[in-house]
């Protein structure tokens, strides 16, 4: 369960989907960043566009603001020479037939897993609201008399609907 978490806490919301960065799956799958971009180049057929692809600067530097990374620099030493790739769940789980190491199948079935459970957590989540936003209509439509205790339940409710709410990830672009 704490690898679930742990591996949670590396997916970011870009363009609208859940994704992981390069450097985050190769410190997972314990090998250098360059390696793993340098196998998703040599098998990209296996790798179209919603699988994978760059950031762009601004999407980069949003990204940059809501985690420690280091900046892209030009000379070779330190740094990140390019924009990272982020890969979707199913970029990651074809990196599983690029990447052959036991490593990577045990780290690739965890981030399948925690996929899979952000999913679930998702669908519950949305039950409920669902639910809620019923019981509140069903009070406004019976109890119409008592405004005051009315108002009280709305208050509670939205009170529940704000933690029912999944939080945030990652970052919206215009």
């Amino acid at each position: 369960m704490n690898d679930l978490i742990q591996i949670q806490n590396l997916i970011y919301v870009i363009r609208g989907q859940r994704v992981m960065l390069d450097s985050d799956l190769a410190r997972l799958y314990e090998v250098e960043t360059k390696v793993l971009n340098q196998a998703v180049k040599r098998n990209i057929e296996r790798f179209p566009e919603d699988f994978v692809f760059q950031l762009t600067k601004e999407e980069y530097e949003i990204l940059r603001s809501q985690i420690v990374t280091s900046k892209p620099k030009k000379e070779t030493r330190g740094g990140r020479k390019y924009f990272p790739y982020v890969f979707t769940e199913q970029g990651v789980s074809m990196l599983s037939s690029v990447l052959k190491s036991k490593r990577a199948i045990h780290i690739n079935v965890q981030i399948m897993r925690t996929f899979v459970k952000m999913r679930q957590w998702a669908l519950e989540n949305k039950e409920i609201a669902q639910r809620l936003t019923e019981l509140e209509n069903y009070f406004i439509q019976h109890c119409k008399d008592n405004q005051s205790d009315i108002r009280e339940l709305k208050e509670a409710m939205d009170l529940l609907m704000d933690r029912t709410k999944p939080i945030k990830i990652g970052f919206k672009t215009n």
